[in-house]
């Protein structure tokens, strides 16, 4: 059948613990109904490498493997419209994890926000700077990558604190397709800042790390008690009651349709008492999950189905991931002795046009620059700098000064490579001449 695919979508999920309420509204909702859409392709799997970097507690992952398996196909994932598989299951990925491994400069990786926020908090309790810190989790942002590009996914849904690991997914692209052809699918972030954040039940973010959550598919009985215990203020029955700042209405609001909390927010002013109002937010929220709880308490009770499923999934994804390992094996030479194959694309068939910088702000607030080949490989990368300005006026030094500046700017410059050297001093050289022309 001929397929109508534009694009390809792909979202991760880490097997570390039991979807909440928060999880159905803010991702799994959006991303069930995301899959039904016309000319995409979707992907979906279960990160349970990437669980092993955060959790040593076997049973546990793999328990969680089977609640968000579960309770992504009861809430109307449907395996045979897209493509839902676990990523151990996939052994294409870690030797493609290697490659990238293998073109990934480590300045990238000490950029990574993750093992940044863990140098921070061992140096504001004076551990040695490497205290807890895993090869696992400064390899982390790789192991992404080989996610997403293994299946050359075109967009990838994240919340903006994940922005930067698709754009080092990027930047790592770009160097391995710089060295050995355009081979690997440059992805792009996808955004949604219409995703609703739930409160919990103490009106701070729903969140495992503060113990607030409401559960997704527990008992009826336990969906109920949660809810009624959502903390409220003191005001009577009777008394007019405020909808904003309301963790009662907050969470109704992402059920209910706009005909249905105009209602509940006059409920509200006619002086609704919280009890009555708890009540109402169960039963409309029960009236959208129940349906799908059986579907999850069989599931959960029938293992040997989901993995059915998952190992299905599995033989759907290899059926691209293998051919693309192939390639890439005899991209970078792993290859029987006696083939025979075209002169690899490297440097010297690169896309024309000029290298390139690029300024933008890191979450710790210091600004940054980099300098990418017209392949897109990173070829240079700056340390953080206090305001814009300072950026700027290092960049316009290395166009006018070219190498030359690189001497004077080394203390503000990660270390560049030696096999990077020759091409930086190209780029610095093509931008001076294209600024003096």
């Amino acid at each position: 059948m001929a397929s109508s695919v534009s694009r390809r979508v792909l979202t991760g999920i880490t097997t570390t613990g039991t979807p909440h309420l928060g999880n159905y509204v803010g991702s799994i909702r959006a991303a069930v109904r995301a899959s039904r859409e016309p000319g995409v392709q979707s992907f979906y799997f279960l990160a349970d490498y990437h669980a092993l970097i955060k959790c040593d507690e076997p049973a546990r992952i793999q328990r969680s493997t089977l609640e968000i398996a579960a309770s992504w196909l009861a809430a109307g994932l449907d395996p045979e419209q897209v493509t839902f598989y676990r990523q151990s299951d996939i052994p294409e990925i870690p030797e493609l994890t290697w490659l990238l491994t293998c073109v990934t400069g480590k300045g990238l990786l000490n950029r990574a926000h993750a093992y940044k926020a863990m140098l921070d908090k061992n140096a504001a309790t004076g551990a040695d700077p490497d205290s807890d810190v895993t090869a696992g989790l400064f390899m982390y942002p790789v192991l992404m990558a080989a996610d997403i590009l293994m299946f050359k996914a075109h967009q990838v849904p994240v919340g903006r604190d994940q922005i930067q690991h698709i754009e080092m997914a990027r930047d790592i692209a770009a160097s391995f397709n710089h060295l050995y052809g355009e081979l690997l699918t440059l992805p792009e972030a996808l955004i949604d800042d219409n995703v609703a954040l739930l409160p919990g039940l103490d009106g701070r973010k729903m969140s495992k790390s503060y113990d607030n959550t409401i559960a997704l598919f527990g008992p009826r009985e336990q969906l109920r008690r949660q809810i009624m215990s959502i903390v409220t203020d003191s005001r009577a029955p009777g008394e007019p009651k405020d909808t904003e700042g309301s963790a009662l209405y907050q969470i109704y609001r992402a059920f209910a349709d706009d005909a249905e909390a105009a209602q509940f927010a006059r409920a509200f002013a006619d002086g609704i008492a919280w009890g009555e109002a708890k009540q109402r937010l169960f039963e409309r929220i029960d009236a959208e999950i129940g349906p799908m709880r059986e579907r999850y308490q069989h599931l959960m009770s029938h293992p040997a189905e989901v993995e059915a499923l998952l190992r299905r999934g599995a033989d759907k994804a290899r059926a691209l991931a293998t051919p693309l390992m192939r390639e890439l094996r005899q991209a970078v030479g792993l290859r029987a002795l006696d083939t025979q194959v075209a002169a690899p694309r490297g440097r010297d068939s690169a896309r024309p046009g000029l290298p390139s910088f690029k300024q933008y702000r890191e979450q710790d607030g210091r600004f940054y620059f980099k300098l990418t080949g017209a392949g897109g490989q990173v070829l240079l990368q700056s340390r953080g700098f206090e305001s814009p300005r300072e950026a700027g006026q290092a960049v316009k030094r290395l166009q006018s000064e070219g190498e030359h500046a690189l001497g004077a700017l080394a203390e503000w410059l990660e270390p560049v490579a030696d096999a990077l050297a020759p091409t930086l001093t190209e780029a610095l050289q093509s931008l001076q001449t294209a600024q003096q022309s």
